[in-house]
């Protein structure tokens, strides 16, 4: 049976489904694949008729083009002069954020079927984070992973404080926040944030095995045994994703922040200020 296109309402995100595997492709590969409004809007809306949907056993998220997810748009930041309020007040922006996190990596998390993130290139800031936000990963030996907050001045978003904590250990992932240094496929293996690293040419095979072994299993446990591991957890992921949007709303206001967008679109390292 061939896979089933589904329309998304944008281009920015692809989706198609087969066999009880629902593949979404985060799709502006012209900009590695950075969110857009519409991408998110979009990604909300698949993952929620995912989670109800009884077909969709399981959930693919990759990207086009040869990468993940670059995460924000900064190019489309620093063009724009955004400062994270969209035009309006913070606390609207804040609120705004809260609720994308929620219902997309924080739905990833807590959606009650398996969730695989296929990397094929680069994962890095919120990209990074919707990685993480799923059970499995599986990498393209030539991919990478990059917090890369530090470099843009945002402290960062979308659960990686939480999930990278609770993959690595809190004093591992201060270092990959503070540091933004790359992360290699074969040493994220072997840190544990990768579950399988492939040649980039089996990827798209390999992950279809995965998932469709997935989708062939016991539902209702994997169900109760997702739920079980969360619980497992310490902490609480909506805490952790309510507090990230604040203090990264508050970041998109700092002098730094704006440098930092202006010293990226001019490919130059940005002279961080402190204020």
């Amino acid at each position: 049976m061939a896979a089933q296109s589904v329309d998304t309402g944008t281009t920015h995100l692809l989706a198609s489904q087969d066999e009880g595997v629902l593949t979404l492709t985060l799709n502006r590969p012209e900009a590695r694949n950075a969110m857009s409004g519409e991408m998110n809007a979009a990604l909300a809306e698949q993952i929620a008729r995912a989670e109800l949907d009884p077909e969709v056993k399981c959930l693919v998220l990759t990207g086009a083009g040869g990468g993940f997810c670059a995460g924000g748009d900064v190019k489309g930041m620093a063009a724009r002069g955004e400062g994270g309020a969209g035009g309006g007040s913070i606390d609207a922006a804040i609120h705004r954020q809260r609720v994308n996190q929620r219902a997309t990596a924080g739905k990833l998390f807590s959606m009650p079927k398996p969730t695989i993130a296929a990397l094929p290139g680069a994962a890095a800031g919120a990209g990074l984070s919707l990685a993480l936000s799923c059970d499995l990963r599986i990498m393209a030996e030539t991919a990478f992973l990059t917090t890369a907050f530090a470099r843009v001045g945002f402290s960062g978003d979308y659960g990686g404080t939480y999930f990278l904590t609770q993959l690595v250990g809190s004093a591992k992932a201060r270092e990959l926040y503070f540091l933004s240094d790359r992360v290699s496929a074969q040493e994220a293996l072997r840190l544990g944030l990768a579950n399988w690293v492939v040649a980039p040419d089996a990827l798209a095979e390999e992950t279809a095995r995965i998932a469709l072994r997935l989708a062939s299993g016991p539902t209702v446990a994997y169900r109760y045994m997702k739920e079980n591991l969360n619980r497992a957890m310490a902490g609480d992921v909506d805490d952790c994703l309510d507090l990230e949007a604040t203090h990264h709303v508050h970041c998109a206001q700092t002098e730094d922040h704006r440098e930092a967008s202006k010293a990226f679109v001019e490919k130059r390292e940005p002279v961080f200020r402190g204020r």
